[in-house]
């Protein structure tokens, strides 16, 4: 089909020329075909690849955040194991626990009657 659409031109013409030295050459083809496939669909492609870059970075975020939260979770159980009075603190704070002979009152605000700030 490419070599009538060539006979129907001019064979002196630039164009024609340089279809049938560059392009239509057997190498010329065969590399192209080559990149078009690797690029494309290849197993290993291009594209592939870079979605598995960004599915990567996506994962060392949560990695550096999971050490940092690590970090925190470990700060705050070594700085409660070593000192009594903020596991007493903790304690009174999250389980509700109290001494002895004491009482607790836990104070509820009745949202129904807060009143909200004027929209501007």
């Amino acid at each position: 089909m490419s070599e009538e659409l060539i006979k129907d031109i001019k064979p002196t013409s630039k164009a024609v020329k340089f279809l049938r030295k560059y392009i239509l050459n057997k190498y010329f083809i065969t590399v192209f075909a080559f990149l078009v496939w690797m690029i494309f669909f290849d197993s290993t492609s291009f594209l592939v690849i870079n979605e598995l870059n960004q599915e990567i970075g996506k994962y060392e975020k949560q990695l550096s955040y999971y050490k940092d939260e690590y970090q925190k979770n470990d700060d705050f159980y070594k700085k409660l194991m070593n000192n009594k009075d903020e596991k007493e603190k903790y304690a009174r704070e999250n389980y509700f626990m109290k001494k002895p002979n004491e009482e607790i009152f836990i104070l509820v605000v009745d949202s129904s009657n807060i009143t909200k700030p004027a929209e501007k």
